[in-house]
C-alpha cells in the first residue's frame, strides 16, 4: 500500500462529511470511543487545548499552537479540513506527519476499520492522537470538526476549551437557531475546565453560561481590545487574536501554563511561518490583487465583504462557489453589485451547480456567468481582470483548495 491508496481509503471507502454532507454525519462519539479503548486511550498522553465556534476556530488554533511553539514546547495541532495534502491535518510544530505513518496507519489497522465502520473523521482523530501520543508533545491544539458536543474530538480531557462566536452555519445538522448551535457548541466545555468564549452574544452566553455552571467550570468572555498584532491578514482577525489572548491570560492566571508577553506577541507575528497556515485572507498575487478566503457562511462572507470594501481597486473579480446547505439567498443578497462573478460548483458531490448559482443570482442584481470547473472560471478573471484589479476566490473552503 502507498500513500495514494492510504488516502484513497480514507477518503472514500467510508462516509465523509465534507464530500457529501448530512449522509456521513454520525450523531454519537460511540466509535471513537471504541477505537481509543482499542488502541489504549492515547489521547490521554498528551495536554490538549479544544478550539470550536462556528467561525475562526482554524486561525484561532494555529495561533495558540504558535504561541506555544515560541515557548519552545513541541506542540501538535489537528485542524480540517484541508487544502491540498490530508497530512495539513495533523502537525507538529508546523510539520505534517509524513506519508509513511499514514500508509503504516491504515495498512496496519484495515480490518479493525471496515469491522467497526469507522469513517474518514473517526479514523483522522485517531491517527491524531496517535501520532501525538507516539511522538511525545507536550501539548495538542485540537479543532473541532463540526458542532462539538456529538463531534469525535470531544473525546479528549482539555486544560483550556474555546469557543470562538456563534452564528448559523451547518443549520441541517446542529439546529436551524443561535439557541440550538450554542446547545452543540457548548458540548465542549468540559467539568472543571476554564473555558473561553470569543464573541459576545446574549443569547448563546446565556446557554454557555448555563452549562458551565452545570460542569462547575469557570467562563471568560474575550475584551474586544488587543495588545497584539499577527501576520494574517484580515481586520476579521483583531477578533480571533482578542480570543487567542485572552486564552492565554487565563492560561497564565490559573496557574495552567506560564506563558509570557513576548512569547505572545511573537507567536501571533510568526503563525504562517511556525504552522504553515494557508487560504486565510491569502493574497497570491498584488497585480492584480488576488485573494483567497476560505470562509463559507453569512457571518464569514459578510467581513470578507467588508474587507474588500476597505480596499481600493478599479474592478472587482469574483470567482465564487458553494455547497448546497447554505443560505444562499441571504449569502448573494450580501455579495456587491458592482462586481463581476465567476460562477463555479465546487468539485465535490455536494457542490451547488453552478447553472443555478448563475439562475438565483440574477435576481438579486449580479453580473456574471457560469463555467463548467473553477479553472475555467478562475482563468477567465485572470484573462479579464487588469493590475488595478481585485479578484477573489471565495464561498466555498473546496473551492479554495482546488485553485489556491
Amino acid at each position: 500500500m502507498n500513500y495514494k491508496e492510504a488516502t484513497e481509503f480514507l477518503f472514500n471507502s467510508l462516509p465523509m462529511y465534507q464530500r457529501i454532507g448530512k449522509i456521513a454525519y454520525k450523531k454519537d462519539i460511540g466509535n471513537i470511543k471504541i477505537a481509543c479503548e482499542e488502541f489504549n486511550q492515547p489521547q490521554k498522553n498528551f495536554k490538549s487545548i479544544h478550539v470550536g465556534g462556528t467561525n475562526g476556530k482554524g486561525s484561532v488554533s494555529h495561533m495558540l499552537a504558535s504561541v506555544l511553539q515560541e515557548k519552545k514546547l513541541k506542540v501538535g495541532l489537528y485542524t480540517s479540513p484541508h487544502l491540498k495534502d490530508f497530512r495539513e491535518r495533523i502537525k507538529i510544530n508546523g510539520k505534517p506527519i509524513s506519508k509513511e505513518k499514514v500508509v503504516e496507519f491504515v495498512k496496519n489497522n484495515f480490518d479493525f476499520f471496515k469491522k467497526n465502520k469507522l469513517s474518514f473523521f473517526e479514523m483522522t482523530v485517531l491517527l491524531s492522537f496517535l501520532h501525538f501520543s507516539s511522538e511525545k508533545v507536550d501539548i495538542a491544539v485540537i479543532e473541532v470538526g463540526l458542532g462539538g458536543r456529538l463531534d469525535s474530538t470531544n473525546i479528549i480531557n482539555p486544560i483550556l476549551s474555546v469557543i470562538t462566536n456563534i452564528s448559523l452555519d451547518h443549520t441541517n445538522l446542529l439546529g436551524n437557531s443561535i439557541e440550538k448551535i450554542a446547545q452543540e457548541k457548548g458540548g465542549i466545555i468540559k467539568r472543571n475546565t476554564p473555558i473561553i468564549i470569543g464573541r459576545k452574544n446574549k443569547i448563546s452566553d446565556s446557554i454557555f453560561n448555563k452549562i458551565a455552571s452545570e460542569k462547575k467550570s469557570k467562563i471568560f468572555f474575550s475584551e474586544k481590545k488587543n495588545n497584539y498584532t499577527t501576520d494574517l491578514n484580515g481586520d476579521f482577525q483583531i477578533e480571533n487574536i482578542s480570543t487567542a489572548e485572552k486564552a492565554f491570560q487565563v492560561l497564565n492566571e490559573e496557574k495552567i501554563l506560564n506563558i509570557s508577553p513576548i512569547e505572545i506577541s511573537k507567536g501571533l507575528s510568526r503563525v504562517i511561518k511556525n504552522t504553515v497556515l494557508r487560504g486565510r485572507w491569502e493574497i497570491t498575487s498584488l497585480k492584480p490583487k488576488i485573494i483567497f478566503d476560505i470562509g463559507h457562511n453569512i457571518d464569514a462572507i459578510n467581513k470578507s465583504i467588508n474587507e474588500i470594501n476597505e480596499l481600493s481597486y478599479e474592478n472587482l473579480h469574483m470567482v465564487i462557489g458553494f455547497v448546497n446547505d447554505k443560505n444562499l439567498k441571504k449569502i448573494l443578497n450580501l455579495l456587491p453589485k458592482s462586481a463581476y462573478y465567476y460562477f463555479c460548483k465546487p468539485n465535490i458531490p455536494r457542490g451547488f451547480c453552478e447553472k443555478k448559482l448563475l439562475e438565483m443570482s440574477q435576481k438579486f442584481s449580479l453580473t456574471g456567468n457560469c463555467f463548467s470547473s473553477s479553472s475555467i472560471a478562475f482563468k477567465k478573471a485572470n484573462e479579464k481582470a487588469n493590475e488595478n484589479d481585485i479578484i477573489f476566490i471565495g464561498g466555498s473552503t473546496f473551492l479554495v483548495a482546488e485553485l489556491i
